[in-house]
């Protein structure tokens, strides 16, 4: 139980701090000033990309752990967390894999002009947003296996009964949020709202698994 706590806080770590201080975004804006950071830097992008495959690592070691340690309490709600979180893991491999080839259009891109140059960006482009999209879809794996294990918790009370319905809560406005963000392409407010959730109950129940 407390590996499986420390994995929590350890996938929060990794995607909210260190991901961030080293270039990695799941949305790019500016898309020709990003190729050149990845050029001026292919180290940094490079470590990047380890990390992040680590973090998925992670997500799937977690949802197995979580499995062995709470189906028995329930094994058809954990046979769900555990395919979906698997799920999740998967999703995000494959599209930080695709993600890593950035790097070698950012080190073309530099040294090509006109038509070449605008065929590079549009591969780029066409990369960052079916990374959008992917990992959208992947939020909604983790809403659905994050579901499972919440009712689990509050069912058999494994938890103070906040942390459970915390978890609840907030799996419903990530999971329709990004559903909807699939279908019309754009933000909603109540899925930001439940992102904020989401991230305090994965805080408070890695928390409560290290210690308890």
């Amino acid at each position: 139980m407390s590996l499986s706590g420390f994995l929590f806080l350890f996938i929060l770590v990794v995607y909210l701090i260190l991901l961030p201080a080293l270039g990695y975004k799941i949305d790019i804006v500016d898309l020709d000033a990003e190729l050149q950071k990845i050029n001026n830097n292919p180290k940094k992008f490079q470590i990047s990309i380890g990390l992040a495959l680590i973090h998925n690592v992670s997500v799937i070691t977690l949802a197995l752990m979580l499995f062995f340690i709470f189906s028995p309490y329930n094994i058809i709600l954990g046979i769900v967390w555990t395919i979906f979180r698997i799920g999740e893991g998967l999703i995000l491999i494959y599209n930080d894999k695709n993600y890593g080839g950035l790097l070698n259009i950012a080190r073309k891109y530099s040294s090509t002009s006109g038509a070449e140059k605008t065929s590079l960006s549009d591969l780029a482009r066409t990369i960052t947003k079916t990374k959008s999209s992917r990992f959208a879809f992947a939020l909604i794996f983790w809403s659905i296996g994050t579901l499972a294990f919440s009712i689990v918790l509050v069912t058999y009370g494994l938890v103070h009964p906040f942390i459970g319905w915390l978890g609840i809560v907030a799996c419903i406005p990530v999971g329709f949020g990004n559903g909807i963000k699939l279908v019309k392409h754009k933000e909603v407010l109540f899925e930001s709202i439940g992102g904020l959730m989401a991230l305090l109950f994965e805080i408070l129940i890695g928390v409560w698994l290290l210690v308890f």
